[in-house]
């Protein structure tokens, strides 16, 4: 059987934690900051969990992460 190839660009836009979460950085925190409320851009700062629809296909994707 060969290898499997890990997807770089999800490798790139995703981690694995140690109890097999996967987390992703939140979108909007690239531009047009200055319209955004100071509250808005600290919550998008944070981490969150894919969700539970993409977690196959993100697992599929990084085959010897998970």
């Amino acid at each position: 059987m060969p290898k499997l190839k890990t997807k770089k660009s999800v490798s790139k836009r995703v981690k694995i934690t140690k109890k097999k979460k996967i987390v992703r950085s939140k979108a909007g925190r690239r531009h047009l900051l200055s319209c955004k409320k100071t509250k808005r851009k600290r919550d998008l700062r944070r981490q969150c969990q894919v969700s539970s629809a993409e977690r196959k296909m993100v697992r599929e994707a990084m085959p010897y992460s998970a």
